[in-house]
């Protein structure tokens, strides 16, 4: 049996427990990591999509004794099972807001919004919350310091970069998130979706790199061509990637050339982007 066979529990580290959702796919992987932590099994970070299937082996894997559900973002791939937990479980709901963009979950009402660097104690589980806006606005990472093991949802992923989707995804504050989890002292890192991760410096320097040379592209082209459509910079830019995914990629294009266009470096007029210049 797999170790990602949706709602099976599999011990990850001390008191640490990860189920599969059974929502895999290109964009979630084997599916959405939902972790429970704790020696009485009490906290629940991330309970994944709705579906009762999930929350049913969430349920038995604590056996409902749940005080706090804990979620990175509100992305319907990792919070909307907060809310059928809680009815059963009545446990608390920790996060912050979801913004009022698509793609939320917008019936994540949390209970606590926790601070940047604010240290939570739930039961027997400590955990500090580290703010990283980037993949979405209301992101946060939650470092479990007694592992030095850091729960990622979407700001680090194993197999895969991040997709930074404007209006809410910003590839700016994307970046500075990552260099600020760099500072962290981490042994590993488990992410929202895929295995843990046990040389977390050397994964941000991968995810720092990429998005440098994603850059580095786009400024490449346009100084080649004098300008160009985004059609045209997916095209150059992406032609690493199989053409199902540019629709995709193309989120995170539009997210470097508002950075780009942030800082002064390129500019934009009747749909056609050139070197600021």
């Amino acid at each position: 049996m797999s170790e990602f066979t949706p709602g099976v529990p599999v011990g990850i580290a001390e008191h640490v427990l990860r189920l599969v959702a059974p929502n895999g796919g290109p964009m979630t992987g084997p599916g959405t990591n939902t972790y429970v932590l704790g020696e009485q099994r009490s906290v629940v970070l991330d309970p994944g999509p709705d579906s009762a299937t999930h929350v049913q082996a969430i349920l038995a894997a604590t056996g409902g004794h749940i005080s706090s559900i804990v979620v990175t973002h509100t992305h319907r791939d990792h919070s909307p099972a907060a809310a059928l937990l809680a009815e059963h479980t009545a446990a608390r709901l920790i996060g912050l807001p979801p913004p009022a963009v698509p793609q939320q979950d917008a019936g994540f009402n949390p209970d606590y919004q926790p601070g940047d660097g604010e240290i939570l104690q739930l039961d027997d589980v400590q955990l500090r919350a580290v703010h990283t806006p980037g993949h979405a606005s209301n992101h946060v990472c939650y470092l479990l310091a007694a592992e030095k093991m850091l729960f990622t949802g979407d700001h680090v992923m194993q197999g895969s970069t991040v997709v930074i989707p404007p209006p809410d995804g910003d590839m700016a504050a994307y970046m500075a998130s990552l260099h600020k989890v760099q500072a962290l002292a981490l042994d590993s890192i488990a992410p929202g979706h895929g295995a843990v991760m046990q040389d977390p410096q050397r994964a941000l320097r991968r995810l720092l790199r990429h998005r440098r040379q994603r850059e580095a592209r786009v400024l490449d082209r346009l100084g080649t061509a004098g300008e160009a459509s985004v059609e045209d910079l997916l095209e150059r830019v992406y032609d690493d990637v199989p053409r199902q995914v540019w629709p995709v990629a193309e989120l995170s294009l539009r997210a470097h050339l508002i950075k780009l266009e942030a800082e002064g470096r390129v500019t934009a007029s009747q749909g056609l982007w050139r070197l600021a210049g």
